[in-house]
């Protein structure tokens, strides 16, 4: 399934086949009301979904994937990364920012799974790491919301470094004891899974989100074994002890501010200038 939904009147439940009228399904946030399946949803769809409205500012929208190892398959590298870009309004697959949630001053990153799969090349690499170290730098709290299948393979080495250096980053941004709140969707997995998504100070998942290193299909044609049915889903996850909660969209925004008045301490409210009497 596309991470945006189509366009047109009605949109099918990839997990149990209902047929939604669209408009329904905007005002659900795009879960199932039969199912209560999550459906995937575009960088603007979550920024609505978790941010205070209006709050959002983009940062290092510059950073774009290059061409390092003239990678050449049935279609060019600089040609997939074009139609990307046409396809999504974005650079690269994953957009970096300010914002505020429940009144709170964050850094959030952002994956876009139908920018080629999410995948963690050198620009989403450095735009992570910009953001992890503007975070350091200002003291905010990190959000990041990831949906990607691993490393870009077009990039080969080079994206996979990629997860030493965010790891690295994430590392000096505990050791200043600034908080780091993961959120995973579906899916999470690979690269992005092993460096980022599960070193939060929290880990927060929506319901029934595919998370893990190597996909179930991987696996099973590896071990020669059938896996469980709920295999890696999120709620197979949290009861082996891999994140911390499963929260449904619709409880997001005010379940990561909450958090960050734990962690970050209390918001505070801007300042109004006042009005010198006459």
């Amino acid at each position: 399934m596309a991470d945006a939904p189509a366009n047109g009147i009605w949109e099918k439940c990839p997990a149990c086949g209902e047929i939604n009228y669209r408009k329904l399904l905007e005002r659900r946030l795009y879960v199932c009301p039969r199912c209560g399946h999550h459906l995937r949803i575009t960088v603007e769809q979550r920024l609505l979904v978790l941010v205070d409205r209006g709050s959002f500012r983009e940062r290092d929208g510059d950073v774009r994937a290059a061409d390092p190892l003239a990678f050449r398959d049935r279609v060019p590298y600089p040609t997939r990364l074009a139609a990307a870009r046409s396809a999504t309004g974005h650079t690269e697959a994953v957009v970096s920012g300010t914002a505020r949630i429940g009144g709170h001053p964050a850094a959030v990153g952002i994956f876009d799974f139908s920018f080629l799969g999410g995948s963690m090349g050198t620009a989403v690499g450095e735009r992570l790491t910009r953001l992890i170290e503007h975070a350091a730098e200002r003291r905010l709290p990190l959000v990041v919301v990831s949906a990607s299948g691993g490393a870009r393979m077009q990039e080969g080495i080079f994206s996979l470094l990629q997860m030493a250096k965010v790891t690295a980053a994430l590392a000096r941004l505990r050791a200043r004891r600034v908080p780091f709140v993961s959120v995973l969707t579906d899916p999470t997995t690979g690269g992005v899974a092993a460096s980022l998504a599960l070193l939060g100070d929290v880990n927060l998942a929506e319901p029934g989100a595919l998370i893990g290193f190597a996909g179930p299909r991987v696996i099973e044609q590896t071990i020669h074994q059938k896996l469980p049915a709920e295999f890696q889903r999120a709620e197979f996850v949290l009861e082996h002890g891999m994140i911390d909660r499963i929260v449904p969209r619709g409880e997001l925004r005010a379940t990561v501010g909450r958090l960050l008045d734990l962690l970050a301490g209390p918001a505070v409210a801007p300042r109004r200038r006042l009005r010198r009497a006459r």
